[in-house]
């Protein structure tokens, strides 16, 4: 049954009258968000009390015909509850009602005994509903500036502006202030409590000045802070890519409180993101973009809290493309639910229609390619560094074995060759083992928590360095006694030498990451046990370091082995010698691997046999060609049929001719001659045809599940599995792939972990959804400015490489790398929507380019509440003509078919 006097209450603050067509009733969030704060009495003296008139305790008993001392104890209550505000005026507390937003219904939320509330989510609702019913009645009829709430842009992006007002900066409000409190943010409060957090979290968000800031330090909304504690937290708030809004209703240069938001969790910037009436929050600025100076690195976009901004290309092309023009606005037209973005908290978009840039968008992890080539260009090496580990914390290990994606689809390999992308990044790893050079990133918070990964590989350091950025405490469990997982023990010192894996790891020791090896989860400790510890959430990340045998007659011989056993004997330093000729079976990347890595343990001839012809294989043509010049035999179209073994020891392979290795729909599914058969002396065949993983009793007692080939079942987008505080990925869910695969997965592992532990959070809502497109090379008009060639290093000597597990192949120089950051056609770029733009500035704080500014474009300043409403009806009256001429105009207009 609904309490009479809150639902009088609730009427009061609404400006409406019980019976009414505009009536609040039980079912409106407006009494919602009351009901479990206020009490039937509590009501019976709010309704005594005005709008932003200030009445003091005495005034009000008089009134209610209460005692003084029971009406000041309600009246107290009520400001405890955010039902009524309460100020010392001239010595004297008194108290008044306010709007509701911004207003009641942020204190109700930030209620400082929120715990105690039983019916807390039933707040966090009211509030969100109250804005998706409100903010359609107000499309199109806020002018610029004259919304409940405004962006103020961050000050750095308009210092210079020579039209800057003073209400517009920051500084203005707080070093006019004395008095200053912060508190949780109200609107992520709400999606918490709903359980659609986005990650940014609540705590220390919202800055209170004066009157405000003494009643969030009364009512323990807030802390007190002093100026500078102020002036930090929106510092920090910028660095993490906020934005700032203020309540604007209390008249031009004057405000009570500055947010620090973001778009996904904000309520104000909904009517932005969801609502698309954009005039309700935006400020007098736009951003605005240098394309010149744009290298389409994503940073902006990945900040803008209302996707204003995508990344587009800035080639030319033989089709112009055209900008679509938006023509409906919601000053306009009619602004329905058609023209919603409702979905907008999952639905971002990364790329405009029309695609950028090749080597960004085929990069698993989507690394700023042309950011870091303009950076190392331009000898900004630390920046350069910092923009690749944004993405990838190992860019020294990737230079030296990534199969470089964005060089295969780089655009200018269609004038003459690639640019030498990965040698760049090569060069730029090199720099970071210079203390000048070195980036160590800064920890952007401290949240605490416990978190264990299982496994050191590329995919579980990756997780690991991400979280400790955030400031947790990242435990990492490994079963062997080294660190690097198959970096370590599967990839050969030839390649990825131990000193360069290392030193990367070395970072993560430094932000505080814990290593604990020869430890394996689920035999000497298990997950309950570390839960019992105070982990919080898992990531594992275990690899697939277990070699797949052929099934075939003889391979438990003496002498056959998994190539993945060999080379992890060898990679741990153990003493192996291989005499005689060695035989491997596989055509990728790993056999080639086995090969070369058997020709350095002392094999007199080490031949390679596999299904595939040499078109077909897969592994990288530059592997193969590495393995031939150090002698290496490659045999194509070739299967295994059976292991030859006399007393018990390997003696040769006999194998048959593969005439086809995939069916018509591209399956694997290899058909052979029978008739075709060859043996081959061998004293080991070392077998390297695929991997495994082997979970040992790691998931003993779970829900997590296996797929039929071993791997984990988890979520594609969060890696959430069947236990919910276990998230998996790399090669523990998608099978053998490369590092970078893997190390892009484990950032994403870190994204939901942080959101998994933290109370509240979606693991979707908000989320950067990584989507990436290419832009349309056969459009191009394909021009370039300089001639210049790929630069070169020098082959490295076959007969010298096969002898050293060193690696030997050479850096580019500067010279060479700068000439060949020379050949980048540069073609992403930024592209803005100016309507969708609502000039926070966020964007700038993330261009190391100064391709990206805000300029002035309105003049429009706050006005007071009382002042608001004939600016409202005249904006109406504007609207309701713009759109009956438009519907004239459209009627008279010819139609083009008859």
């Amino acid at each position: 049954m609904a309490k009479e006097r809150v639902l009088e209450l609730a009427n009061k603050i609404s400006k409406t009258k019980r019976g009414s067509k505009s009536e609040i009733t039980e079912n409106h969030p407006e009494y919602k968000v009351l009901e479990p704060v206020v009490t039937e009495e509590m009501a019976e003296v709010a309704l005594c009390l005005e709008f932003r008139k200030p009445q003091s305790a005495e005034e009000i008993a008089a009134l209610c015909g209460k005692s003084l001392e029971e009406t000041s104890k309600i009246l107290w209550d009520l400001s405890i509850a955010g039902a009524c505000l309460v100020g010392n005026k001239d010595g004297v507390d008194k108290y008044w009602l306010e709007i509701w937003v911004p207003g009641h219904m942020e204190l109700i939320v930030n209620h400082p005994h929120k715990e105690n509330i039983e019916n807390f989510t039933q707040i966090g609702k009211a509030f969100d509903e109250y804005g998706r019913r409100k903010a359609p009645m107000a499309a199109g009829i806020f002018p610029v500036g004259k919304g409940p709430m405004r962006v103020i842009p961050i000050e750095t992006a308009i210092e210079g502006e020579t039209r800057r007002a003073s209400y517009e900066e920051i500084s203005k409000y707080l070093n006019e202030n004395t008095v200053f409190s912060v508190s949780d943010c109200s609107c992520r409060t709400a999606r918490e409590a709903m359980g659609e957090g986005c990650g940014h979290l609540k705590e220390d968000m919202c800055i209170q000045l004066g009157d405000a800031a003494e009643y969030y330090i009364r009512t323990e909304r807030g802390r007190k802070i002093t100026r500078e504690e102020a002036f930090e937290i929106i510092r920090r708030a910028e660095e993490n890519g906020l934005m700032h809004q203020i309540p604007n209703t209390d008249g031009s240069g004057k405000t009570h409180a500055i947010c620090n938001c973001c778009g996904c969790s904000c309520l104000a910037t909904r009517n932005a993101g969801m609502f698309l009436h954009n005039d309700f929050v935006r400020s007098n600025y736009i951003s605005q973009i240098d394309t010149e100076k744009c290298v389409a690195c994503g940073e902006c976009v990945e900040v803008c809290p209302v996707n204003a901004l995508k990344l587009g290309q800035k080639l030319c092309t033989k089709t112009p493309i055209i900008e679509e023009k938006r023509e409906d606005f919601p000053y306009n037209i009619e602004w329905g639910p058609d023209k919603w973005n409702v979905d907008y908290r999952t639905n971002r978009e990364n790329v405009v229609k029309t695609g950028t840039s090749p080597c960004k968008t085929n990069c698993p992890a989507h690394i700023a390619v042309q950011g870091y080539i303009k950076l190392a260009s331009q000898g900004r090496y630390k920046e350069a560094l910092e923009l690749i580990k944004h993405e990838n914390p190992f860019p020294a290990v990737c230079g030296r074995i990534c199969p470089r994606k964005c060089e295969s689809a780089c655009t200018r390999g269609d004038i003459d060759e690639p640019v030498a992308v990965d040698e760049i990044k090569k060069f730029i790893a090199e720099q970071d083992l210079k203390i000048e050079h070195r980036y160590i990133p800064k920890k952007r918070h401290e949240y605490g928590k416990k978190i264990a990964i299982v496994g050191a590989g590329p995919s579980g350091l990756s997780c690991a360095y991400y979280l400790a950025i955030d400031g947790y405490k990242v435990t990492v469990f490994e079963k062997q006694k080294v660190l690097g997982g198959m970096l370590t023990l599967g990839i050969p010192s030839y390649r990825l030498e131990k000193n360069v894996i290392n030193a990367e790891i070395d970072i993560l020791r430094e932000l505080g990451v814990e290593f604990k090896t020869g430890i394996e989860v689920g035999e000497d400790i298990s997950i309950n046990d570390l839960r019992v510890q105070g982990f919080k959430a898992f990531y594992f990340a275990i690899g697939a370091q277990v070699g797949r045998m052929l099934g075939i007659e003889g391979e438990n011989g003496e002498g056959a082995m998994t190539g993945v056993d060999f080379l992890r004997e060898v990679n741990l330093g153990n003493n192996i010698k291989l005499d005689g000729q060695v035989v491997v079976i596989g055509g990728g990347n790993v056999a080639i691997d086995v090969a070369r890595t058997a020709t350095r343990v002392g094999a007199s001839k080490t031949s390679m046999f596999c299904l595939e012809s040499r078109e077909e294989m897969p592994a990288l043509g530059e592997e193969i060609e590495e393995a031939l010049v150090e002698d290496i035999e490659i045999n194509n179209s070739w299967g295994p049929k059976r292991i030859l073994t006399e007393n018990g020891k390997v003696v040769g392979i006999e194998f048959k001719k593969c005439i086809a290795v995939f069916d018509e729909n591209k399956r694997f599914s290899p058909k052979f001659d029978e008739n075709e058969v060859k043996v081959v002396k061998a004293s080991y065949i070392l077998i390297s045809v695929g991997q495994g993983i082997d979970w040992g009793k790691l998931l003993e007692g779970s829900q997590a599940e296996l797929n039929p080939n071993k791997t984990i079942k988890a979520d594609s987008f969060t890696l959430q599995t069947g236990e919910k505080d276990v998230f998996a990925g790399g090669d523990a869910m998608t099978g053998p792939r490369f590092a970078i695969d893997a190390i892009a997965m484990g950032k994403e592992a870190a994204v939901s972990i942080h959101r998994y532990v933290q109370p509240g959070q979606s693991l979707v809502n908000g989320r950067d959804r990584r989507a990436y497109h290419e832009l349309d090379k056969e459009n191009l008009k394909l021009e370039i400015c300089n001639n210049m060639p790929r630069q070169r290093l020098l082959n490295v000597d076959g007969k010298k490489s096969k002898k050293t597990f060193k690696d030997l192949r050479p850096t580019f120089t500067e010279e060479q790398m700068k000439k060949e950051t020379e050949r980048c056609l540069g073609c992403g770029a930024t592209i803005r929507d100016e309507y969708m733009c609502i000039g926070c500035g966020a964007c700038t704080t993330r261009c190391k380019f100064g391709a990206i500014s805000l300029v002035r474009k309105y003049d429009e300043e706050g006005v007071e509440l009382e002042k608001l409403k004939p600016i409202i009806i005249k904006s109406m009256l504007k609207r309701k003509g713009r759109i009956t001429a438009r519907k004239v105009s459209k009627f008279f207009k010819p139609d083009k078919c008859r």
